[in-house]
């Protein structure tokens, strides 16, 4: 350097890493050889965006400052032979985005130190830059919560005469995540034609945009995985996970000229199928406590349903006629109707010793009662006829009596326990009950008993 044997720009506690708002300090240390004359010492701290259509291009198209400040450390004069430091100090403006480098912009900010010298003398320089984080909490992005989920159906034509269609559904964990978590996918394919398909594929992806007279468009994958195909006629779920690098947040916030988007891209190689599901990265990661809870409306909660209504008009004022029975539509909302007693034969009582005349059910089933959702099967969706209330030990009832899967018609009995098996003996049932015949027509014939069924 001649004269200039060091020109360096020290940050204090060596601290590279700042945030809007905060205050940034250091110090230029100058050392020199021999006396050199200069007008000033300046010290420039600046902050900018740059882009352009070229990739790695430093000529920029479109320029966009967020600040630029300068200040002079040493005035006119002559710097002694040896060592002389300068210190400095800027505030960072609580609108500056983050820093950012593309392949057609930059989001720069740098601190830059000069020795303006006379005239026909060679002016020196130094720069270093430093870099700023503005910190995006995914708890405050809205609509952040839940899953994100997509599905698309997709007809293509494979050996020139045949048509197939492909349904495919994905979706991902969360909508926001942070470097170093896990991006959850699940997808599920139904190749609903007659050729298998390619392989199936879960990639992240990167778009950049670069706000231009013609805008430019930065895509590239980030990560990606790759399962098996799926057979013809055949639906496969499957499951992957994507490990998040180190990558700029989402949101820019504060930059007008550059825009950052990601999403988890799901596709097939064979036919072309494929759907996006977007997402966010930031910088704090979702907390579990900060979930919105779902409100429950007044008028949905069980309190308020159970409450009767305040001040109930009795019956008598508001129908003329006492004497004539009461209707379902003149009945209160909160009772239901009652139909009007039919005299009926008493059945059996349980303790007496009788044979039953209907199959044996366990308690709770009996009338088309609710059944344990958990727990469905062949034998649980079956019916039984409403006048079959006599039967045989080994009697299994025809699938032809099934009306419907899960549904069961007004006053049936559903089968929830299996009978036994042929030609084994009949297995008591701690919860039989006799049939209810109080709905029943009057007169009406007992039914028969056990002895008579098996000899007819």
């Amino acid at each position: 350097m001649g004269r200039l044997q060091e020109f360096e720009i020290t940050f204090d506690n060596k601290k590279e890493v700042y945030s809007p708002g905060e205050s940034i300090s250091g110090t230029v240390r100058i050392k020199l050889t021999q006396p050199l004359q200069c007008k000033a010492v300046k010290v420039n701290c600046n902050g900018y965006c740059g882009i352009t259509n070229k990739v790695n291009d430093t000529a920029w198209a479109m320029e966009e400052q967020y600040f630029n400040s300068t200040v002079s450390v040493a005035d006119k004069g002559t710097l002694k032979l040896g060592e002389h430091t300068f210190p400095f100090k800027f505030l960072i403006p609580e609108t500056a985005p983050t820093s950012f480098e593309g392949n057609y912009g930059r989001i720069i900010y740098r601190v830059r130190a000069f020795i303006d010298t006379p005239r026909f003398s060679k002016d020196y320089s130094a720069e270093k830059p430093f870099y700023m984080l503005r910190l995006l909490n995914l708890n405050e992005v809205p609509d952040i919560w839940g899953t994100c989920s997509s599905a698309v159906t997709q007809q293509f034509t494979y050996m020139l005469m045949k048509t197939g269609t492909v349904v495919m559904k994905a979706q991902t964990d969360m909508k926001g995540y942070t470097p170093g978590q896990v991006i959850q996918v699940t997808a599920s394919i139904h190749n609903q034609s007659g050729k298998n398909t390619g392989n199936m594929a879960a990639s992240l992806m990167q778009r950049v945009t670069y706000e231009m007279k013609k805008p430019v468009h930065d895509l590239r994958a980030i990560a990606e995985v790759e399962g098996g195909v799926v057979k013809a006629g055949k639906e496969v779920e499957w499951k992957e996970q994507i490990i998040i690098p180190p990558l700029p947040q989402s949101s820019l916030v504060g930059c007008d000229i550059i825009k950052i988007e990601y999403y988890v891209k799901v596709n097939l190689k064979s036919p072309d199928v494929m759907l996006t599901l977007p997402i966010h990265i930031g910088n704090v990661s979702l907390d579990k406590k900060l979930r919105p809870s779902k409100r429950v409306a007044p008028s949905s909660s069980p309190a308020a349903e159970a409450a009767p209504a305040p001040n109930p008009a009795p019956a008598s004022d508001t129908i003329p006629n006492t004497s004539a029975p009461l209707t379902p539509s003149d009945s209160t909302p909160s009772l239901p109707p009652r139909p009007a007693p039919k005299p009926a034969p008493r059945p059996t009582p349980r303790n007496r010793m009788s044979s039953p005349s209907a199959p044996p059910v366990e308690q709770g089933a009996e009338g088309g009662a609710h059944m344990n959702d958990g727990y469905l099967n062949k034998r649980q969706s079956q019916l039984v006829s409403p006048h079959a209330f006599s039967y045989a030990p080994g009697l299994f009832f025809p699938q032809n009596q099934q009306n419907g899967p899960g549904t069961a018609p007004s006053g049936a009995t559903v089968a929830t326990a299996p009978y036994p098996a042929a030609g084994g003996p009949a297995m008591p049932s701690p919860h039989i009950l006799p049939p209810d015949y109080s709905n029943s027509s009057y007169p009406q014939e007992a039914p028969p008993t056990y002895d008579e069924s098996c000899n007819t």
